[in-house]
């Protein structure tokens, strides 16, 4: 779109030629960023559910109903940010902001909400299996608090 002026009159585009050379990296570091953090918010609430032994199907709905709000709500605000920069009348910042906004309503909706639940709903509980030798190889990090749940330990209020 802006190395050929495709729609630039309908978004306004200030200039088209070239695209500079750094744009790839940036796009590339900043949209991979910001899928690890939705990737994160939603199959955590998911691997929590399954990890107190609700059924993989059911982990699934549920983290999407709880950790879904929040990816749905960082997409939206992210989008907005980087459509608000779009209309700043630089060469440079433009095809940046536009391709960073259509990036993240692509991931945070497209793969993070439809494509990774339907991937864990196909693998059911296989998602979370993990060789025994692996396993043992691996730290055992106890990021849910499974180890405090287990024991019927308290937390202790804040």
């Amino acid at each position: 779109m802006f190395r050929w002026g495709w729609l630039a009159d309908l978004l306004g585009v200030a200039s088209v030629g070239p695209v500079v050379s750094f744009v790839p990296i940036v796009l590339v570091a900043v949209l991979f960023g910001l899928a690890m953090d939705y990737e994160v918010f939603l199959v955590s609430r998911i691997r929590e559910a399954v990890s107190q032994g609700v059924p993989a199907r059911e982990a699934i709905a549920l983290g999407g109903r709880n950790a879904g709000r929040v990816v749905v709500a960082a997409g939206f605000i992210m989008v907005g940010v980087f459509v608000a920069f779009t209309t700043m009348p630089n060469a440079t910042l433009q095809p940046i902001a536009f391709s960073l906004a259509v990036g993240v309503l692509a991931d945070a909706f497209v793969v993070r909400m439809t494509l990774v639940p339907a991937a864990l709903r196909l693998l059911g509980s296989r998602a979370w299996w993990i060789p025994r030798w692996l396993g043992r190889v691996l730290p055992r990090l106890d990021v849910e608090g499974e180890a405090l749940s287990a024991t019927g330990a308290e937390r202790v209020p804040a």
